[in-house]
């Protein structure tokens, strides 16, 4: 467990910083669209040229795996705010009164009054989904944060060098504050090398096996290798996820791992920041990584049950419901 810090308790329990966007989600009608699933893969096919049909259109303004995380905090009893850039149009209004509705703090929000908001299109069938994403083109700068308990730092568009200079210059005159660390598509393609300097500071780095092994440049690595690799770079826990083979986690002496939940999944966006947002607030507020691997587990379960990344958030008495319910479900020591 990490220690608590004996200062002053900050005004925000968690401040997310990343991308605030519009999802659109179409569900893809059955009869004109051929899906191959394999145990680990989906292709959602579709013949060039064709008018496809949809069976449902869903928006979710706000989404974005800043905003998922700020949402999810706020669902679980954190004081959250989120810094993003958004337009200054119809679909950031939608947003904001999100966040307002969501008790999520707006002090950090910047309105970029010529470019519209991003937007996102998610096609989805059978639990599977294509997201095709579009980030408008920003400049983005870090404003004077105050000091938080806790930060999570995501997925931002191209051009996001100069606010993750100022967030580690912050990090620096903060030292003790924890973060986590989820690098999205952007952040990944600067490589590892690029990633250094903020990796080295941060308290969680969270991604998946495709991002770790892409980050490293290895594809036959060991889940405990994989682990073992960002704690040499300066993370105090390294958590990777695997789709249905579950979550992995160390702090560098243990290593776990934590099966899935049981249960139909509906649509997946969203389930790595819910797995995120259950995991870094399990940290703060004192469980051990075992049990933090378990929240996670359950946000992402309950999410996946729903169309879009917030709808299935968990509330703190929800979380303790779902826990209860899949209390045989334990985090296990990972084997060799």
């Amino acid at each position: 467990m990490l220690k608590k810090s004996t200062q002053k308790k900050p005004k925000y329990d968690m401040i997310a910083i990343g991308e605030a966007v519009l999802d659109v989600f179409l569900e893809v009608d059955e009869a004109t669209v051929a899906c191959q699933v394999k145990k680990e893969e989906c292709q959602i096919c579709f013949d060039f040229g064709e008018k496809i049909p949809v069976t449902a259109v869903t928006r979710v303004p706000g989404a974005g795996n800043a905003s998922n995380v700020a949402v999810g905090s706020s669902r679980l009893g954190l004081s959250s705010a989120v810094y993003s850039v958004i337009g200054n149009d119809q679909a950031a209004k939608e947003i904001r009164q999100n966040w307002k509705n969501e008790h999520v703090a707006m002090p950090f929000v910047v309105t970029d009054k010529k470019r519209p908001t991003s937007y996102s299109t998610i096609l989805f069938k059978e639990g599977e989904r294509t997201i095709l994403v579009y980030h408008e083109p920003r400049k983005y700068e870090l404003p004077k944060l105050p000091s938080a308990s806790w930060i999570y730092y995501t997925s931002i568009g191209a051009g996001h060098e100069k606010l993750e200079k100022q967030l580690i210059a912050h990090l620096k005159q903060h030292p003790h504050t924890p973060v986590s660390f989820n690098p999205g598509t952007h952040q990944l393609r600067r490589g590892l090398k690029s990633l250094l300097p903020i990796i080295k500071l941060v308290t969680v780095f969270i991604v998946n096996k495709e991002e770790a092994e892409y980050l490293l440049q290895t594809k036959e690595a060991t889940m405990r290798t994989l682990l073992q690799s960002f704690i040499d770079l300066g993370v105090k826990i390294a958590v990777i996820t695997d789709g249905l083979k579950g979550s992995y986690a160390t702090d560098g002496t243990t290593f776990w791992h934590q099966p899935i939940f049981n249960g139909d999944a509906y649509e997946r966006t969203g389930a790595g920041d819910a797995f995120g947002t259950g995991f870094s607030y399990a940290l703060a507020t004192g469980h051990e990584i075992p049990e933090a691997l378990r929240y996670g587990t359950a946000n992402s379960w309950s999410v996946v049950k729903y169309i879009g990344p917030q709808k299935g958030l968990l509330t703190k008495a929800q979380m303790k419901t779902v826990l209860k319910k899949y209390a045989s479900t334990k985090t296990e020591l990972l084997k060799d």
